[in-house]
């Protein structure tokens, strides 16, 4: 059901609209001038505004320029009477979707209203599926871990209960994440991600709930946060025991009660959102150890999926192979190329620490890097840069033997670190680009970690 926000002097006016909007089955919320209408947008979620070009106190265009900064996606509807035709036309070229001359018409009101939300939705669902062509289209798999996922999926998806997906890095929780918008009843709204480790604690709740203007220092203009963009869709909070625990009670409560304040404003705004959460973490050791709280994890909880890593699903890797063979198919003309049965044997035994993301990559690298059509196992692992089995017994993880989960972590990122800051020759932005993290959170992890910044 599509909000309507009605802004106009006269009570007759508001009362016929009101009373033909509702017999449509729209919800319909009235202002008697600009000011007050502004005050309803910063507090409720409006999906068209029809507006009087002449009001008291601020005049329509000048309440249209504000509607056009702080909210440029939402349409707007001019009413004008025969004497402002000049100034319908100039709101229109402002960015008003059409103008509607009193005395009012029923059938035109309608018309034009309807045509109004059909453009707004298909605006979304542009939105929606130009993210989609960046990210993969299918869950590849017939493992029975694979299986499990999908009737979890299929039972719960209509609903709109929240899911905690769990699993290693690179197993695919985001692209499980928008298989469950896909197959909801949300798949028309918005699938707004929030990736909780590379945004500041300090930046959260901004990016989370929004702010007013001047709120803080930076806040140069009014902005949505995530919870309010994801209105009737889908929020996807990634790596979410990575925030803080301020961060975790103010997600908790909006959670609750599907209402937040931006920051720098003292107003309630409600959401209608469907929660999925994700993480690489044990959340009951983080909950253990006072990291995690256990009241939102019970409350993220309602259905748990558990993504299995790659090398808990072996018999999908050859799927997965063939899978991106195609996708990444540099002459579309020829078959795609192949990897040899032994070839296939070090891609079965090879452990996949970066999982389907890492095998992804590498996929990627043999079809850009070689001309063979099919893959021997002398190129397979000369793009692993794996040792062959047998010569000394040795791997890639040695160097992290006899160590504890968090040492080989740690271990790791250091030097992950330290070769993405040489290959963007010590630049500290370039690189915070590259990890798809903040500056000062790289500079922090530069701290934290003794790496020597070469000049």
């Amino acid at each position: 059901m599509s909000t309507i926000l009605v802004i106009d002097d006269e009570p007759g006016i508001r009362t016929v609209l009101t009373d033909i909007l509702e017999d449509e089955k729209y919800t319909v919320l009235t202002a008697g001038d600009g000011f007050e209408g502004l005050s309803i947008l910063k507090e409720q979620n409006v999906d068209l505004v029809i507006l009087d070009i002449w009001l008291p106190n601020m005049g329509g265009i000048d309440v249209l320029k504000e509607i056009k900064h702080d909210y440029p996606d939402l349409e707007v509807v001019i009413i004008s009477g025969h004497a402002n035709i000049d100034l319908a036309v100039k709101a229109v070229k402002l960015g008003a979707f059409d103008f509607l001359e009193k005395p009012l018409s029923l059938e035109k009101i309608i018309t034009v209203v309807s045509n109004a939300i059909k453009f707004e939705t298909l605006k979304k669902e542009n939105i929606s599926l130009k993210d989609s062509l960046f990210m993969d289209d299918k869950i590849i798999g017939e493992s029975e871990g694979i299986k499990k996922i999908w009737e979890r999926i299929h039972q719960s998806a209509a609903s709109d209960a929240k899911i905690l997906i769990t699993g290693d890095n690179g197993t695919g929780k985001e692209l499980l994440a928008r298989a469950i918008h896909r197959f909801s009843n949300r798949a028309s709204g918005p699938f707004v991600e929030v990736n909780c480790a590379a945004i500041p604690d300090t930046l959260l709740e901004s990016e989370l709930f929004g702010h007013e203007k001047g709120s803080f220092t930076s806040a140069i203009a009014r902005r949505k946060g995530k919870f309010e963009l994801a209105h009737k869709g889908t929020l996807f909070l990634d790596e979410i025991a990575d925030m803080s625990l301020s961060a975790q009670a103010k997600v908790l409560r909006a959670i609750q009660e599907m209402k937040f304040e931006r920051i720098g404003s003292e107003k309630s705004i409600s959401v209608d959102v469907r929660i999925v959460a994700a993480t690489n973490k044990d959340i009951q050791e983080e909950i253990a150890q006072g990291n995690f709280r256990e009241d939102l994890f019970y409350r993220l909880n309602v259905v748990p999926i558990h993504v299995p890593s790659l090398k808990e699903r072996k018999e999908d890797i050859k799927l997965l192979v063939d899978y991106f063979m195609k996708r990444f198919n540099q002459n579309p003309d020829t078959a795609p190329k192949a990897i040899s049965p032994e070839g296939m044997k070090i891609l079965n035994d090879y452990p996949w620490p970066g999982n389907v993301r890492e095998l992804k990559n590498f996929i990627e690298r043999i079809n850009i890097m070689t001309d063979e059509n099919i893959i021997e196992k002398e190129t397979v692992l000369y793009f692993l840069n794996e040792i062959p089995s047998g010569q000394n017994g040795s791997s890639h993880l040695d160097e992290y033997e006899g160590m504890k989960l968090n040492e080989a972590k740690e271990a790791f990122e250091r030097e992950f670190l330290i070769r993405s800051l040489e290959e963007c020759g010590y630049n500290i932005s370039r690189a915070a680009e590259q990890l798809g993290i903040y500056p000062s959170n790289l500079h922090g992890k530069i701290k934290k970690f003794g790496i020597e910044i070469k000049k």
